[in-house]
């Protein structure tokens, strides 16, 4: 385009690198920002965490970094981008670079934007590299060609526009997400309220006198096979649709899945409950198909008198979830134990009302179901939006009028 100039990302831009190193963390402190800071866009502050302040002058040797500098993730995951929103001293960890442009040549922020659009967000990925973690080398990344006008005045008249587009497009978002999450707790709520109150005929009792088996999987690592039957880890439990996703799993042989005990084969109308990690997380086996699981996925196979959806919603309730929390023990990850599981304090119903329960339970859950669908269908359209923008932007067709345009589009087909 004219007046714009092509040149690779280290001609412009000094790279701090702070990949392979992690500090000594403390309780209180110096800010440490890690990868899990650094968001698509922004800085965020949770996991809050710190370092000793007299590790500064000894750890910060590569660069010391300034507000609007840009924060650039090489794996776990690979190009997520924010700029330094502060002139305090903070700390880096491994897996984040930062980058400082030469601020007479490139606007710092139109290069955060730049590394945002989708454009350059495939050649970043093009040239990652790893197979279970993908990332990118540090003179690969520097290989990158970027694109940009030759004038500052232009570049900030570009940022200016995003800016102004993004902030009404952010509004929405977060009005958005926080709709999200009053369906979500409209449904918790109520869940709570159901499994908290006390029905004429209900008993308190211990997890294990409504069920026949609470077990886990098998705990050591299991032969693979070419094919054969399914055999699941934690990572495929979905856990925002508490569904098990199927199509990355490995194969065991049937000889294997033959051996094992029947009360780790799971069958139709068991429930699969996540004890480790991301514990506490229930899926209703709803399903003939044969498949084996690991130990960090336990099984619990209710009674004749126990109704499994009923038991789902009970384990989704406030009530059971903070037994959980109570009891769950470990440092780098946390478990819930099965011994603990089987004392979880719950309340024996009589078989007809759990099914009127299930019956409340799945209307209002497919309610708020297809909300969550519009909101994530919403929130899919308007970061859609933010990258036709950014697409404009980085060939040289945006101005005020088309950014304003198409947020006012986007807006009103989004609110209707």
């Amino acid at each position: 385009m004219e007046g714009w100039q092509v040149c690779s990302l280290e001609e412009v831009v000094k790279f701090i690198d702070y990949r392979g190193r992690t500090p000594e963390k403390t309780e209180d402190g110096m800010r440490l920002i890690t990868a899990k800071n650094v968001k698509m866009g922004y800085l965020q502050n949770e996991p809050m965490e710190f370092v000793d302040p007299k590790i500064y002058d000894g750890w910060m040797t590569r660069g010391i970094p300034k507000k609007g500098d840009v924060l650039f993730t090489t794996e776990a995951p690979l190009g997520n981008i924010a700029q330094l929103d502060t002139d305090e001293k903070v700390v880096f960890a491994q897996r984040i670079i930062v980058m400082q442009t030469s601020r007479e040549v490139l606007d710092s922020t139109f290069l955060k934007y730049m590394l945002l659009s989708n454009l350059m967000q495939e050649r970043i990925h093009e040239k990652g590299t790893g197979a279970t973690v993908k990332g990118i080398k540090a003179q690969l990344l520097k290989k990158v060609q970027i694109s940009f006008p030759n004038s500052l005045l232009e570049q900030r008249r570009i940022v200016a526009i995003v800016d102004n587009a993004f902030e009404g497009i952010d509004r929405t978002i977060a009005n958005t997400k926080k709709n999200l999450a009053n369906a979500r707790e409209l449904f918790e709520s109520y869940l709570n309220a159901i499994f908290t109150q006390k029905g004429e005929k209900w008993k308190w009792v211990s997890f294990s006198q409504i069920t026949t088996d609470i077990t886990d999987g098998d705990h050591q690592p299991p032969p693979k096979a070419p094919s054969g039957i399914p055999f699941i880890t934690i990572s495929n439990i979905d856990k925002q649709n508490r569904k098990v996703d199927f199509s990355s799993t490995f194969k065991v042989s049937p000889e294997y899945f033959e051996k094992l005990k029947d009360n780790r084969k799971p069958r139709k109308g068991d429930l699969l409950y996540t004890v480790t990690g991301s514990y506490g997380i229930p899926v209703i086996v709803d399903h003939d198909m044969n498949f084996c699981f690991q130990r960090h996925i336990g099984l619990i196979r209710p009674n004749d008198a126990t109704n499994p959806k009923c038991l789902y919603y009970m384990l989704l309730s406030r009530h059971l979830l903070k037994q959980a929390d109570d009891c769950a023990t470990g440092t780098a990850q946390k478990t819930v134990s099965l011994s603990a599981l089987r004392r979880f304090s719950v309340p024996k119903i009589p078989k007809e009302e759990q099914e009127k329960i299930v019956d409340e339970l799945d209307v209002l859950s497919e309610k708020i179901f297809r909300l969550e669908a519009i909101y994530q269908q919403k929130l899919a359209a308007l970061n859609e939006l933010k990258q036709s923008i950014l697409q404009k932007a980085f060939t040289g067709e945006l101005t005020a009028d088309t950014a304003n345009q198409a947020t006012k589009t986007a807006e009103g087909a989004i609110a209707a």
